[in-house]
């Protein structure tokens, strides 16, 4: 297995190397001559491969089958690369890819390799937490746009890379923080910003599950299907476990990045949003992993709370093996302001006054669970439209990532709040933690060496 910086490193592609990337990136600086054609499938597909948009999807062993699956059946694109160092969800999703498009994609293990076909427009990201980062600049070097899930890094400086290499190259990348494409969201937080409830100055989001132990896992031999070197990529290099691979890497700092990033990162980001915040000026957390004795190294409860300038705050309860829920959900935020309250899930949004009447509601049964690791739905569709037509430059991305990194960042400095066990004291103009050099080395973290991840120019 090579590193990027062997031999095999992937090289950017040539402005305008072939005419269909001209024409895609053409359309997108003007603007123009595409918007009626998105909005009439006929156009795209077969019988218009000119204007198709084609991606790869790295990582389909769960969320990344239902993108894939996704994104075959949207308007103007369509799959060309399945990407898995699992062999088994290659074979799977390459079949599955198959049933909403004409194309067979082609199943390969190592992303890099789509990464170098000039055909191939976007790179869209559903690995382990840990690739999120390294694969996108990865992508942007290639000349690619990437729509990479959340969180879009292992550590606080990754976010800030991806901020940093989005503004070096000409491209988009989407984070998969698909709420902020669901149509009653984008009403409600405008209703929010327009004084509903007057001025928002308290936000809560929560996460309610009741997973499982993971055990006490034993070294053990790598599966015949696992190309486990490429599975590690910019994580130091360890032995084989058997509780790991697929999901339980969540759970271990190597990989992971915990409840808070797992999940709380969207419902954080609506709270973001609808009180207009970046970066907080203080950051307290509580919890720890109280369930169960075995492996996890994180935490399966958490509260972590974060201070604004302005008079403004948001808390995060997440609880990973107790899924009572709050509201009446699972998972949701209630915003509270001075003159009501609005609480908002992924079916819609209530508001009530400030004696607790309702006044308006807005809400859409859904059609699976939300806790659903899978995480498909009609929000993913529509996020992944915007993505696709932010390309072909009719709309402005609803999840640029330079913007889905300061959610990010809130999870990562509640995770250092609860490691170092203190109050963080925050610069309010970049997030960073001031005067406190044990957390300050949370930021970043230590890579196998030659994967270290770069901007590159």
């Amino acid at each position: 297995m090579k590193t990027p910086n062997s031999d095999t490193k992937v090289t950017p592609s040539r402005p305008g190397g072939n005419s269909r990337r001209r024409f895609l990136k053409q359309s997108a600086v003007a603007g123009v001559g595409i918007s009626a054609l998105g909005r009439i499938p006929a156009l795209y597909g077969q019988n218009a491969p000119s204007q198709r948009i084609n991606v790869a999807v790295m990582g389909v062993n769960s969320r990344g089958d239902v993108l894939a699956q996704t994104f075959a059946q949207a308007a103007g694109a369509e799959v060309a690369y399945v990407c898995d160092v699992d062999s088994r969800a290659v074979e799977k999703t390459v079949a599955s890819v198959a049933n909403h498009q004409q194309r067979t994609p082609q199943g390969i293990g190592d992303f890099r390799r789509a990464l170098d076909d000039d055909d191939v427009d976007a790179l869209v990201i559903a690995a382990p937490d840990h690739w999120h980062a390294p694969a996108t600049l990865l992508a942007l070097q290639a000349g690619k746009h990437v729509y990479v899930e959340k969180p879009c890094g292992h550590n606080a400086r990754e976010g800030e890379l991806l901020a940093e290499g989005l503004h070096a190259h000409d491209r988009i990348v989407q984070m998969g923080n698909q709420q902020r494409s669901a149509p009653r969201t984008i009403e409600i937080i405008g209703e929010i910003h327009d004084g509903i409830i007057g001025r928002p100055y308290f936000a809560r989001a929560w996460y309610a599950n009741t997973r499982g132990s993971i055990g006490h896992g034993r070294t053990a031999a790598v599966p015949d299907w696992l190309d486990y070197e490429l599975w590690q990529g910019p994580a130091p290099r360890t032995p084989y476990r058997d509780n790991v691979v697929h999901y339980n890497w969540h759970w271990f700092w190597r990989w992971g990045t915990a409840e808070i990033n797992n999940n709380g990162t969207h419902e954080i980001d609506v709270c973001r949003w609808a009180l207009q915040v970046d970066y907080p000026s203080r950051v307290t957390s509580a919890g720890g992993r109280f369930h169960f004795d075995d492996d996890w190294e994180m935490y399966d409860t958490q509260v972590a709370s974060y201070e604004f300038e302005g008079r403004t705050s948001i808390t995060w309860e997440g609880r990973s093996c107790n899924g009572r829920p709050i509201e009446g959900r699972s998972r949701g935020v209630s915003i509270h302001g001075e003159e009501g309250t609005v609480i908002i899930d992924r079916s819609g949004y209530v508001v009530y006054d400030r004696d607790n009447n309702e006044v308006k509601r807005n809400i859409q049964g859904q059609t699976g669970s939300p806790l659903d690791l899978r995480g498909g739905g009609n929000m993913t569709a529509l996020h992944i439209n915007n993505f696709l037509e932010s390309i072909r430059g009719n709309e402005p991305p609803n999840a640029p990532v330079d913007d889905g990194q300061r959610s990010s960042l809130l999870c990562h400095l509640g995770n250092i709040a609860q490691r170092t066990g203190r109050a963080l004291h925050c610069d309010p103009s970049n997030g960073h933690i001031i005067d406190d050099r044990e957390a300050m080395g949370y930021w970043s973290r230590e890579y196998e060496p030659g994967w270290e991840p770069k901007v590159w120019g």
